[in-house]
């Protein structure tokens, strides 16, 4: 049914409970997992920092931590004997759901598991939901995971 399952993490809970459902399924089907951390430096800019120690320290720092957070997923579907490949994408300043639509067609993914805040009414109108533009442009199916 699904050969390739494309999965967005960032480490949060609801990641982590559509990354445990993005296996299940993988494993139902056979299927093998992309991983996909989407990283942003320019967001953890603060301007106290001087750009060379950004260049020399944070950006390493914060790029570690990602390929760390892909590793430990990596790491965790291969206990449950599931094929599962990582990506560590930057967008400097693109949206988050567009980088996982482009990465989605270049793979090609056939299903996108993601996590949900679900977030409703103002929080919502507030926070954006990069879900739901995803649900909502994606040209594959979508599972989309609350946490509950």
């Amino acid at each position: 049914m699904y050969d390739r399952i494309l999965v967005p993490i960032d480490g949060s809970p609801t990641s982590e409970r559509a990354l445990a459902e993005a296996a299940g399924l993988a494993r139902l089907c056979s299927a093998t997992l992309r991983l996909l951390h989407v990283m942003d430096p320019l967001m953890h800019i603060t301007g106290y920092e001087r750009p060379e120690v950004f260049v020399r320290e944070i950006e390493p720092a914060l790029r570690k931590a990602a390929q760390d957070l892909l590793a430990k997923a990596r790491d965790t579907v291969a206990d449950e004997r599931v094929k599962a490949e990582t990506a560590l994408v930057d967008s400097v300043g693109q949206r988050v759901s567009d980088v996982i639509l482009d990465q989605a067609a270049a793979w090609p993914a056939d299903l996108i598991v993601i996590g949900t805040h679900g977030r409703r009414g103002v929080d919502r109108v507030l926070m954006g939901s990069d879900a739901e533009q995803v649900a909502r442009r994606s040209p594959v199916p979508v599972l989309l995971v609350r946490l509950r």
